[in-house]
């Protein structure tokens, strides 16, 4: 079941980002790396800022997505999914639904470079990678220099779906 989540969602949130980012370990360069991968005081902040939607199993929640406008674009961020609920198309049941409530005509995406597997999900469902990556991560988030360095933006347009 999707639904919207809400400040008592909290630790939940908090913990399924933390469990699946584990998957960067490794991955991700080491100096961008830590654990946890979200301190609390990090998603404190991103939840002023956007919305999140959940996908929940026997009542609990499974997985998360969140959305943030920003002028003329909406954000895709913090995309996530415990691990032992990942390959059952929850990511994309929740990509899906939002599409659907995005009120701008371009989703935009970051996510590691590195991250093969985040690139894969996007790009299946229609989002293409961006040459102008730099220049939109410095406009529409704000990142450390190393990170832009060692990330990739996708884009969807939303009037073409």
């Amino acid at each position: 079941m999707i639904r919207k989540c809400n400040q008592d969602d909290k630790e939940r949130i908090y913990f399924i980002i933390n469990e699946a980012a584990k998957k960067y370990e490794n991955v991700i360069p080491e100096d961008r790396y830590h654990q946890p991968y979200m301190p609390m005081e990090e998603l404190d902040a991103e939840m002023k800022r956007m919305e999140f939607t959940g996908w929940e199993e026997n009542s609990e929640l499974v997985g998360v997505m969140g959305l943030e406008p920003v002028e003329n674009t909406t954000l895709i961020r913090h995309a996530y999914v415990l691990p032992e609920s990942q390959g059952k198309g929850i990511g994309s049941r929740l990509l899906e639904y939002l599409k659907k409530t995005v009120k701008t005509s371009e989703l935009l995406v970051g996510t590691w470079a590195d991250s093969y597997w985040a690139i894969s999900f996007y790009e299946k469902h229609g989002f293409l990678l961006r040459d102008d990556k730099d220049d939109l991560l410095k406009t529409y988030w704000d990142l450390p220099a190393r990170q832009i360095e060692t990330s990739v933006v996708l884009s969807l347009n939303i009037e073409e779906e």
